[in-house]
């Protein structure tokens, strides 16, 4: 007789897609991919911090598609373990022979001693009895598991903080003479946050490395000073919400400059930025004069400054030298040497991402904190021989051995 045929028809289409979202999920989430990302996106880090313009290219789209699988992965290992994580905690499972289980055999007992005994020293239990046989499964700090998944979702946090300051923070760079002040970020309507630049106080060792630099300025709100800061390397200011950074500095110079006859042409503070055989130079230019004045600092230990006079075509007209005080004629100019200064760069950083950023990596650091030093720990207690037989199993990196004599000592057995 020939056995009948079983028509085995296809699933249906939204079953197959459930079926695949779920393998999809499964692969995402496994640690695996979570490792791979993680070590991807940190040799793109390594990469932009090693190159010259690597940082600026971490803002383009295929960093930020790294971030979201990244964050995806998080959510996808927390969507994928949950499930099993709360079964386990609350419906303990067997525990197999295999490496990382301690045995312990004892004689004497009952299932129902064991499960009160066990219930005592903190763990949550589940008897089974099935033809005869009964075992005993328990559970301690179940819900420890969970700080591991906490990990994965505090990453995501992380990642979020990271795209909230990259889309809302700011970023802005501005050089100030004593005297000078300046918007905290980019003129908008509303916005009246400022610093002024009261002073740079500094001092050199003999090495001519700096020992102490010395920021001072002043916050305004709507033009009207409201507190005066001193700001150092490494200690920058706070003021609404952006993080003000002396970044560099270097010398100016106060000079005035008129005509033969008299009639000014300059008279405030010139930045030395520039740097030339070691020597700081800057210059200004006199557009009614039809010159350009270069300024050099020819000998620092007596605060010389050599002036230099250029006409349009790039020739060197004139050239003198001043002290502090002194005034001298170069070509059909008057200059005078009024006295030193300094001008001061300042970077102003607002991030309001940061704050989140820091929570996530709080909770990240709490998280792994719990999984390591309060690790889940599990065993089953059933009959073996004459008596029954007690395994013990921890989480990685567990040391079972005094969690192993402490069971020892509450069930009453002897070494």
């Amino acid at each position: 007789m020939t056995p009948p045929r079983v028509a085995v028809g296809a699933a249906p289409a939204g079953e197959r897609s459930a079926y695949a979202a779920e393998r999809l999920l499964r692969v995402v989430g496994d640690a695996r991919t979570g490792f791979v990302l993680l070590l991807l996106t940190g040799m793109v880090n390594a990469i932009a911090a090693l190159l010259p313009n690597g940082p600026s290219e971490l803002d383009a789209w295929p960093y930020v598609l790294l971030l979201g699988a990244v964050a995806l992965s998080g959510v996808a290992a927390v969507a994928v373990r949950s499930p099993t994580v709360w079964r386990e905690w609350r419906r303990p499972t067997a525990v197999q022979r295999g490496s990382g289980t301690l045995r312990l055999a004892m004689t004497d007992v009952t299932s129902v001693i064991i499960e009160q005994t066990l219930r005592t020293a903190g763990y949550r239990t589940r008897r089974e009895e099935r033809g005869g046989r009964w075992a005993v499964h328990g559970v301690r700090r179940g819900w420890s598991r969970y700080a591991g998944l906490a990990s994965h979702l505090a990453l995501v946090v992380v990642i979020l903080g990271v795209a909230v300051g990259a889309a809302f923070g700011s970023e802005t760079e501005f050089t100030l003479l004593r005297g000078d002040q300046a918007l905290l970020d980019a003129p908008r309507a509303g916005f009246a946050s400022s610093v002024r630049l009261e002073g740079l106080d500094a001092e050199f060792g003999p090495d001519a490395r700096p020992r102490r630099l010395d920021t001072t300025v002043t916050f305004l709100r709507d033009g009207e000073p409201i507190r005066e800061a001193v700001l150092r390397v490494n200690e920058p200011g706070e003021f609404d919400g952006y993080l003000v950074h002396p970044w560099a500095y270097g010398p100016a110079v106060r000079i005035r400059v008129t005509t033969l006859g008299g009639g000014p042409l300059l008279d405030a503070p010139v930045p030395l930025p520039g740097l030339r055989d070691g020597v700081p130079v800057g210059s200004a230019e006199l557009p009614t004069a039809g010159v350009t004045l270069g300024l050099a600092i020819t000998d620092p230990d007596r605060n010389e400054l050599g002036v230099s006079v250029v006409d349009g075509a790039g020739r060197l007209v004139d050239s003198a030298r001043l002290l502090p005080g002194d005034a001298a004629r170069v070509g059909d100019l008057r200059v005078e040497l009024d006295s030193f200064d300094a001008w001061v760069t300042f970077l102003s950083r607002r991030d309001p991402g940061s704050m989140i950023l820091f929570l996530g990596a709080a909770g990240m650091s709490v998280s792994l904190a719990v999984a390591f030093w309060l690790p889940r720990r599990r065993l089953t207690v059933r009959p073996s021989g004459a008596g029954v037989e007690l395994l013990l199993r921890g989480e990685r990196f567990d040391r079972l051995t005094d969690e192993f004599d402490r069971l020892r000592h509450v069930l009453g057995v002897r070494p």
